[in-house]
């Protein structure tokens, strides 16, 4: 099951066992003031209160069994956004480093009078404007006779498609099964017969 079904599945449960609390409350309550108003039946009433506070404590008993689990898949569901997101940042981490190489080597050239593509020359202004001016003043002292002919060191790159990471997030597999899902009125209805 994926992490983001397992979540949407366990996130209605603890809103169904809400509602169903809620009411089971409200009959609790309504039964106490009856029992305030009217004497005769008393334990009749005192047999229904007992009888709803069982079920009130199944109902809020399970839905902290849902809610935990809900804990859990939300743990598992940052792993797998922080991994995709590690996994971005490690990729142009690498990616900067390997432009800064390249920026350097075009100084490099520049400053032993080299002729390099206009390309790489824009590159290196856009990184460092002081720069550019450095090796191309440090270039035109050093003018040779015969000058050096580079290609440019950024041929048609290719970008790399990254892994949405919500998408990851909500697409990676549960690492265990879940409580199993019961209806509220099921488990109210348990609370009474036992």
């Amino acid at each position: 099951m994926k992490i983001g079904e397992a979540q949407e599945i366990y996130r209605q449960q603890v809103r169904a066992y809400q509602k169903e609390k809620a009411s089971v409350s409200k009959q609790l309550q309504n039964l106490r003031r009856r029992m305030e108003v009217h004497t005769e039946g008393r334990e009749q009433y005192e047999s229904e209160a007992a009888t709803l506070e069982l079920t009130l404590d199944a109902l809020k008993e399970k839905q902290e069994e849902y809610q935990d689990y809900l804990s859990d898949l939300t743990e598992q569901y940052c792993a797998y956004w922080n991994a995709a997101v590690s996994e971005q940042q490690a990729d142009a981490a690498e990616e900067y480093a390997v432009d800064m190489a390249k920026i350097m080597e075009v100084a490099r050239r520049i400053m032993r009078g080299a002729i390099v593509p206009a390309a790489d020359e824009k590159k290196l202004m856009e990184y460092s404007e002081e720069m550019y001016q450095t090796a191309k003043s440090i270039g035109a002292m050093v003018q040779r006779q015969k000058r050096e002919k580079y290609d440019s060191l950024w041929e048609d790159e290719e970008e790399k498609a990254y892994d949405d990471p919500r998408e990851a997030a909500e697409n990676g597999e549960v690492m265990y099964e879940g409580p199993h899902v019961v209806e509220p009125a099921a488990v109210a209805a348990s609370a009474v017969e036992g």
